[in-house]
């Protein structure tokens, strides 16, 4: 039995409106609106590209002209309403979302240390806790703070001293949190101090099943449809197979479809839906007949 078919240009509308470009580009664009334009995005990707302006203002920008960096800033540094950690880079995601990320911290503590060593040639390890002693003690340290008598290299943007990589790398697997940037370099803490304590204690951690189970359905929610793995790449911390096995589980229990998407040159695709797809007045919204400059990091891309 053939599978239904969802039109390309219906198919762009729904795109569109879900990566929230459907609706007029106005509206208040700070405080807990900005935090709801993140929500609903799910993540903003940092960047420090600035030829014209950094990609996560211009993400933010395209959608809400009235946003200005310093809101962002003060979300983010001041309200402590954002945390910032890796989805496909780094972002900023809501912090009611960091118990997710206990699997992507999880893992990463366990691939990083081999790779990291041998993608920098030196034993990062053995710094890691007097860089944790420097923080305890000194707090909202950057890398230049930390391993002062260390050599640096010239050799470019990813070519880390031994302390900078501890720091990244207990940043990476939970230990420390980044409170804020100094220009585009990150300044660390104790994570303690920085995530409520309900949001870190590990008792309230979702297992692997729940975190699947989140990933997807955020995912799907932002996307509109999807293949498996589109679903996984979202936030970048289930593999391909959990995501397949996600659809197949939620297929067979009859809350997902899978329909043909109609590409720009007419060729056919699968790719999963929620049940009720052809319902959604996305479908048929035209987007505002107006030009909007997006980022080449823009979630829409």
């Amino acid at each position: 039995m053939s599978r239904p078919r969802l039109a390309n240009a219906a198919a762009r509308r729904l795109f569109l409106a879900r990566h929230l470009l459907s609706d007029p580009p106005q509206g208040p664009a700070k405080g807990v609106a900005l935090l709801k334009l993140i929500h609903d995005l799910g993540f903003v990707q940092l960047d420090s590209i600035n030829t014209v302006a950094r990609a996560h203002d211009l993400i933010l920008f395209a959608r809400r002209p009235r946003y200005r960096p310093a809101a962002l800033k003060r979300l983010y540094e001041n309200g402590r309403a954002l945390f910032e950690h890796w989805t496909h880079d780094a972002a900023v995601i809501p912090m009611e979302f960091y118990p997710q990320w206990h699997l992507r911290r999880t893992r990463d503590a366990a691939k990083l240390l081999g790779r990291w060593k041998d993608w920098q040639r030196h034993d990062f390890e053995a710094q890691m806790q007097s860089v944790l002693a420097q923080v305890r003690a000194e707090g909202g340290v950057t890398s230049s703070d930390v391993g002062r008598d260390e050599p640096r290299s010239s050799g470019g943007w990813w070519q880390w001293h031994p302390s900078k990589t501890a720091l990244e790398y207990l940043w990476r697997s939970g230990a420390l949190a980044v409170t804020g940037r100094e220009g585009f370099r990150k300044r660390y803490d104790l994570t303690e101090r920085v995530v409520p304590a309900a949001l870190r204690d590990p008792a309230n951690a979702p297992d692997i099943g729940q975190t699947v189970d989140w990933c997807c359905n955020q995912a799907l929610a932002r996307l509109g449809f999807a293949t498996a793995g589109e679903l996984a790449a979202f936030w970048a911390h289930i593999s391909p197979a959990e995501a397949r096995g996600w659809c197949a589980a939620e297929q067979a229990a009859g809350r997902l479809e899978e329909i043909d998407i109609e590409a720009a040159d007419g060729s056919l695709r699968p790719a999963f839906v929620r049940p009720g797809w052809a319902e959604d007045p996305a479908l048929t919204r035209e987007p505002p007949k107006r030009l909007r400059v997006l980022s080449p990091f823009d979630p829409a891309l």
